[in-house]
């Protein structure tokens, strides 16, 4: 047995076991209490270059021109988001010569805007304040206007996927609700790849007509076998449709050889003129390697059909169709969107759909889907068309050197046509040779030598008929 000892004694020899206990967990690396991660935070928002005379006071930019980020705790590929009050868009944070900038999104509503990053924990910071002006005057872009638009995608349509599930197929009760709704079309499917569906007939064309509506066919394809695509679509045509829709989607993005293939194979079977439109992602530089160059360019589609699904997207109305119309315009074919039907969009949302696209001078809409729509969704399409509401110019894509994918390539298309010398390939490569040439393109024209494709650039360019690119042959070639 120990010898006895007093209480302080054993408290003194406790204390200093326990010191040495924490002394060697330290030596061994036991974990450290971690310190928590800081919240970003914005202290500076300049204009590059900081000396322009619109940015003395404030700063004041169009969409697509680099501001510069000055704060604390900022990491590359942060969200950065521009915020009004009936919407927001969001781009990634970049470390360059500028230091951290972004470049503000094309569709930025015109006026005050906030922004703010947000780190990958989804902790945000305060918010500064930029000006947006508009870079061109505050008109409906004329490329979303009606005037070449094709008669049988004009007024409004409902897109109907699978007849059986749209009021049981029953077409006395889809044509009075198409009616009531102030629907002059439904699209129906015809085919998927290269399977003809057996809902799209002749008997149906001519029901449907029968009671007053015009019919559309739409097919789904993938790019696997164009040419059986292709001979799908020409047999609806050949069934009575009153035009037909390409519904192109990931499934073809990077097949341009394939999308030109389709396409002629197409134009070649229904004639040059036959009414087609194609619907897929709103956001072209979402989808760098989608071949819209292609089904939107010369003797392809007639009418743009973009997926403006805001609900979906996450974006409110008005900056989901800003962004889409600021994308697309430079394809010059009339829009006409496709809204959200689905997954219970707000009446409030559906009504401000139909009054901005047609401020934007949309000659047709149309809905997805039938069989999706809610009754309160039917309920609110009955109503009045609201007033048309005219936003602010949206902007244009603004490429430069080093950008990629198939803006660039639509772009390299019209400078072609002032430069024989451009070489136009898949991928799109906003290379050295086409600064140079794009910056003699602008001294040309008496425009200010950017290297970057501002609106009167783009007005410019898009003047000049786009070089036709034989995409198949390169395939050939690069086997």
């Amino acid at each position: 047995m120990a010898p006895a000892c007093s209480y302080p004694v054993m408290l003194a020899r406790a204390t200093a076991l326990l010191c040495a206990l924490v002394a060697t967990a330290l030596l061994v690396g036991a974990p450290a209490v971690q310190a928590r991660p800081k919240t970003p935070r914005l202290t500076e928002l300049r204009c590059v270059p900081v000396t322009t005379p619109s940015c003395q006071r404030a700063v004041r930019v169009s969409t697509g021109r680099l501001i510069q980020l000055r704060g604390h705790n900022l990491v590359a590929d942060m969200r950065v988001t521009f915020r009004w009050p009936l919407g927001a868009l969001a781009t990634k944070l970049r470390r360059g010569r500028a230091g951290w900038s972004v470049r503000v999104p094309a569709g930025t509503a015109a006026g005050r805007v906030g922004v703010t990053v947000r780190d990958r924990a989804g902790r945000r910071s305060n918010a500064r304040h930029i000006v947006v002006v508009a870079d061109t005057p505050v008109r409906p872009p004329a490329s979303t206007t009606a005037g070449t638009l094709p008669v049988a995608l004009r007024g409004s349509a409902m897109w109907i996927w699978e007849l059986p599930q749209s009021n049981a197929g029953n077409l006395d009760v889809i044509a009075a609700r198409a009616r009531a709704a102030g629907m002059a079309t439904v699209y129906v499917k015809s085919s998927d790849a290269a399977d003809e569906w057996k809902q799209f007939t002749p008997k149906l064309v001519q029901e449907l007509h029968a009671r007053g509506l015009r019919v559309c066919a739409w097919q789904f394809v993938y790019g696997r076998d164009p040419l059986g695509e292709a001979a799908a679509g020409a047999a609806a045509v050949a069934k009575g449709a009153d035009c037909l829709i390409i519904d192109a989607e990931t499934q073809y993005e990077g097949r341009y050889a394939s999308a030109q293939h389709y396409v002629r194979s197409l134009r070649a079977r229904i004639g040059a003129a036959y009414p087609l439109g194609l619907t897929s992602f709103p956001y072209v530089d979402y989808h760098p390697s989608f071949p819209y160059s292609v089904f939107l360019g010369p003797g392809a589609a007639q009418a743009n059909m973009p997926q403006v699904y805001w609900k979906a997207i996450g974006g409110s109305v008005d900056a989901v169709s800003a962004r889409t119309v600021a994308n697309n315009r430079i394809y010059k074919l009339p829009i006409a969107p496709v809204g959200q039907a689905y997954d219970a969009p707000k009446p409030a949302d559906l009504q401000r759909f139909r009054a901005i696209w047609a401020g934007y001078g949309a000659g047709g809409l149309s809905w997805w889907s039938w069989q999706a729509a809610s009754a309160l969704t039917w309920t609110t399409l009955n109503q009045p068309a609201p007033a048309s509401v005219v936003l602010p110019d949206p902007g244009w894509p603004l490429l430069r050197s080093g950008a990629r994918g198939d803006q660039v390539i639509w772009m390299q298309q019209h400078l072609a046509a002032f430069d024989p010398a451009i070489e136009v390939q898949a991928g799109g490569r906003f290379s050295a040779a086409t600064d140079k040439a794009l910056r003699a393109f602008q001294a040309a024209r008496g425009l200010p030598v950017t290297g970057t494709t501002d609106a009167a650039t783009w007005q410019a360019l898009l003047a000049l008929a786009p070089r036709p690119v034989d995409w198949t042959a390169q395939a050939t070639r690069t086997r």
